[in-house]
C-alpha cells in the first residue's frame, strides 16, 4: 500500500494543502510558474504552506527553467554561514523580512514576518478582508511592536515602498472604503497608527530590492 503523501501548492490555480496527487495536479497543470512540493505528513505540509517556499525548494540548475519567483534568487555565498536562506551579501541575516498576500485587491489578505537567520516564521496574521498595501503596512508595524515587546532591535526588510512611506509618516494612506466588512481591518489600522504616534521608531526599515535579490523571503509564493 502506497504511503499517504500531502501536497502543498504555493502557487497554482487554488493554493493550499492537498491529500492526493490528483487534486494537486488539478491546481498546477497548465499553470505558469506553479510552485508545489510533497510532504510525508499533514502537519509538515500545513507548516510548510504557512512558510515561504524558499525554505523547501532549492533553486534549479541553470539548464532547467526555474519558476519565475525563484529565477532571480542568488546562491548562498560559500563563505556565508550566518543564514540558511539564499541571501545576497548586502542583506543582513540578523533581521526580519515581512510581506503580505492578497487574493484580489481588495480581498482575503494575510501577512507575516520571517527571521532571516533561520527562515522561521515569527508571526502570521490573517486572512482578513483588505488590500496588499495595508497588509504590508501592518506587517511592518507588527514587527516593530513585537521587537519593542521583546526588547530586541534588528532591521526590517519590506518590498513595499508605499508601506515603508506610510510607516514613516505614521499614517496608513489607504483608499479602501470603510464599511462593515472592513471595520475590523480599520480597527487594526487605527491601533497601528496610534502605536506609531506613541513610539519613536529607531529600527532601520529597509527596502527589499526584488529585481536584484529575488522575492523577499517572507513572500507567500502565490503570484
Amino acid at each position: 500500500m502506497a504511503k499517504q503523501k500531502y501536497y502543498v501548492v504555493w502557487n497554482g490555480v487554488s493554493p493550499g494543502v492537498y491529500s492526493s496527487w490528483t487534486d494537486c495536479k488539478l491546481q498546477i497543470n497548465g499553470f505558469v510558474d506553479a510552485v508545489y512540493k510533497s510532504f510525508d505528513t499533514k502537519e509538515e505540509a500545513e507548516r510548510a504552506y504557512q512558510s515561504s517556499p524558499y525554505l523547501y525548494i532549492k533553486k534549479k540548475k541553470e539548464s532547467v527553467a526555474a519558476p519565475k519567483a525563484f529565477a532571480a534568487v542568488p546562491d548562498v555565498p560559500a563563505d556565508r554561514t550566518d543564514t540558511v536562506l539564499p541571501l545576497p551579501r548586502e542583506v543582513q541575516a540578523e533581521a526580519l523580512a515581512v510581506d503580505a498576500a492578497c487574493s484580489g485587491n481588495p480581498g482575503p489578505m494575510e501577512y507575516r514576518g520571517v527571521y532571516l537567520r533561520t527562515g522561521e516564521t515569527v508571526f502570521h496574521f490573517g486572512p482578513v478582508y483588505g488590500t496588499n498595501n495595508i497588509g504590508e503596512f501592518l506587517a511592518i508595524v507588527h514587527a516593530l511592536a513585537l521587537m519593542e515587546k521583546k526588547g530586541v532591535s534588528m532591521p526590517i526588510y519590506s518590498d513595499s515602498r508605499n508601506a515603508i512611506g506610510w510607516v514613516r509618516q505614521k499614517r496608513c494612506k489607504t483608499k479602501l472604503e470603510r464599511t462593515p466588512r472592513t471595520e475590523e481591518l480599520y480597527g487594526m489600522i487605527g491601533r497601528a497608527e496610534a502605536w506609531l504616534r506613541s513610539h519613536e521608531v529607531t529600527v532601520p526599515i529597509r527596502k527589499w530590492e526584488t529585481e536584484r535579490w529575488g522575492e523577499v523571503p517572507a513572500d507567500f509564493g502565490r503570484k
